[in-house]
């Protein structure tokens, strides 16, 4: 019946130990069922509107540059209609072949003196107000002038004629045999300058026989360029849209905000950029901030219109968008939160306090008591176990005491082993003397026999070691009167350990073993010596012999020493091997009276001796360890 009471503790401790994890499954419920559904339904509707709001930007961003590149290309078109009435109108040709070439300059010429088409040109020039400037190479051979002047433009130095002939561009028009080649700012500015303007060049022919008599270039500012990028600028949809035109090295050709003209785009962007034909829109880091890049090339030039929209200005709508999901979400779990820590946590909470109080009386702590409130199931459950572990922490005083009993009587069988043994030796030793008419030595024997049971019969299990050494010195002289002086012993106790606590006949079953089996057959004179030394809070004897020592299978019978239980309980030639009964009296009394942090351990070799290591604890005598 008594020892029905623990089982039933362990046996409600397990069925509860099932509700352990109740409070960790509810929350993970919670959290499963509830937040994360909750968290996900508002990750989906962000990132779906974020991918619409960068898909809806990226078609207007395409419409935008499209619409752009169309007026632009207008604008550059217009000016080829020009330049072509004044080809088609044989306006360049005259000038060419012009007694003074080199006073054409249609703004500065009377228009009286002017012909129908040279007057029909001038005023198409000033039809166009953005011409900053516009000449004629002469490619005559034999040409006194190289550039004949048509639009003057004050402290413009035009490219010498030889030089231009050897430029890469000079080719190329040539190449073109009479369409207009357009360079951009920047680009060539040996052949424009340096300031924003378009120059467009192209070979001029005689209308008759297609002979070529001339290049013309033509500047216009970017007035009509600027014109239009300030209409898209006006859209409030694109009103935080950079636009930039840009050819196919990278060099930004037109800036409309003015900051980045003549600057390679590529140092603006993070990445490689490709420039390829069609439309390309993506995200990247331009000038330190994420943006939409949207990109398309103007078909008849080789260059590319790009709008940079920042991020963060494109995703203004997304934020407040944001700021609504959270809203929802975050009274949503709020409510949630609320109804979990009113109704469910409640219950978790007193099954869990139960639980951590039954887990302390697994460790041991059977003073612990669980507070009751309430009149429901839970403090129903919590008086039963209140009741429960007061039951079990009566139950366990009363096997402790029981265990205590036990193990006096133990220790006092292990003292009468040891007492009837070295009696008997000492008697045999007195008789033999006295058969020898040795009655000095028999004086001196029952002298210190005398000694040795005036210690052993005091009524304690413990002494200090002054009594233990003085018992020990008494027992190894008696022993060398046996043996007639075939040992010497020394001993070595610091005064420091000399009160402290030590069980009786715990250094005397050690030595005595030496005698009997370390010396027996040896040639030489034997030596034993007892040494001590405080460790912390331990007390460490070294019983040292220089016998003959023990071999590996004689050793094998002193495992248990270190550890019992690996030795077996079921090996009889175990425990018919074991050497001295003293030494495994010493050992089990120690390890019963202090646990199994203390005891013996012994090193021996064949032939060089034996070492006893006896480690006890360190406290003053009448202590407690």
């Amino acid at each position: 019946m008594k020892g029905s009471r623990p089982e039933a503790l362990r046996a409600n401790t397990e069925r509860i130990g099932l509700m352990m994890n109740l409070r960790w499954k509810l929350t993970t419920a919670f959290v499963t069922l509830i937040i994360i559904p909750l968290l996900l339904i508002g990750l989906l509707i962000f990132f779906v509107a974020y991918n619409l709001i960068e898909k809806k930007y990226s078609q207007q961003a395409e419409f935008s540059v499209k619409s752009i590149i169309q007026n632009m290309e207008y604008v550059f078109k217009q000016m080829n209609y020009v330049t072509d009435s004044g080809i088609a109108n044989s306006v360049f040709e005259t000038a060419i072949h012009a007694r003074d070439p080199g006073s054409q300059d249609l703004t500065a010429a009377d228009y009286i003196e002017l012909n129908e088409k040279q007057r029909i040109f001038r005023s198409m020039l000033y039809g166009y107000p953005a011409i900053s400037y516009a000449y004629l190479y002469n490619l005559q051979e034999g040409a006194n002038v190289g550039v004949i002047p048509l639009f003057n433009k004050e402290g413009f130095i035009t490219y010498p004629l030889d030089e231009w002939k050897k430029h890469p561009l000079y080719a190329k028009v040539m190449e073109l045999n009479g369409l207009p080649l357009w360079v951009g700012p920047y680009e060539y500015p040996e052949l424009s300058g340096f300031s924003s303007v378009f120059t467009q060049i192209r070979l001029v022919k005689e209308v008759s026989t297609l002979k070529k008599i001339g290049i013309l270039t033509v500047q216009i500012k970017d007035w009509d360029i600027a014109q239009i990028f300030r209409a898209f600028g006006n859209n409030e949809n694109l009103a935080n849209t950079r636009f930039l035109l840009v050819n196919k090295d990278g060099l930004i050709l037109y800036d409309p905000w003015e900051e980045a003209g003549g600057d390679n785009i590529r140092s603006y962007l993070s990445g490689e950029i490709e420039f390829k034909p069609g439309y390309q829109s993506f995200k990247r880091n331009f000038g330190g901030y994420e943006s939409v890049i949207s990109m398309e090339k103007l078909k008849a030039y080789d260059w590319y219109l790009i709008s940079v929209a920042s991020w963060t200005s494109l995703s203004q709508e997304m934020i407040t968008f944001t700021k609504w999901i959270v809203g929802i979400l975050s009274v949503s779990l709020l409510a949630a939160f609320l109804f979990f820590l009113v109704f469910m946590n409640r219950i978790a909470k007193s099954i869990g306090r139960i639980v951590r109080f039954m887990r302390k009386v697994e460790d041991g702590d059977l003073r612990v008591r669980i507070q009751q409130n309430g009149q429901d199931e839970l403090h129903t459950l919590a008086t039963g176990f209140n009741s429960l572990v007061s039951r079990v922490h009566a139950l366990l005083d009363q096997v402790k005491q029981e265990q205590n009993h036990k193990m006096k009587a133990e220790l006092r069988v292990l003292q009468a082993q040891i007492k009837p043994h070295f009696l008997f030796n000492t008697l045999e030793s007195i008789n033999v003397l006295a058969v020898q008419n040795e009655g000095k030595k028999v004086s001196q024997m029952v002298y210190l026999l005398g000694n040795i049971l005036r210690i052993s019969i005091q009524d304690r299990e413990e002494i200090s070691i002054r009594q233990e050494i003085e018992h020990l010195r008494s027992y190894l002289e008696i022993q060398k009167f046996r043996f007639q002086d075939v040992f010497e012993y020394e001993l070595s106790i610091p005064e420091e350990v000399m009160n402290c606590s030590i069980l009786k006949l715990t250094l005397q079953p050690l030595v005595e073993n030496s005698i009997q089996h370390g010396f027996d057959g040896v040639d030489h004179k034997g030596l034993i010596q007892v040494k001590a030394e405080q460790q912390g809070e331990k007390v460490i004897f070294y019983i040292t012999d220089n016998g003959k020592g023990m071999t590996n299978e004689q050793l094998q019978c002193f495992r248990y020493l270190q550890n019992e239980e690996e030795a077996g309980t079921n090996s009889v030639d175990f425990h018919q091997e074991r050497r001295g009964l003293g030494v495994r009296s010493v050992a089990d009394r120690i390890r019963i009276q202090y646990g199994s942090g203390y005891g013996l351990m012994i090193c021996s070799e064949w032939g060089r001796g034996t070492v006893i290591q006896c480690t006890i604890p360190k406290y003053e005598n009448g202590g407690s360890a």
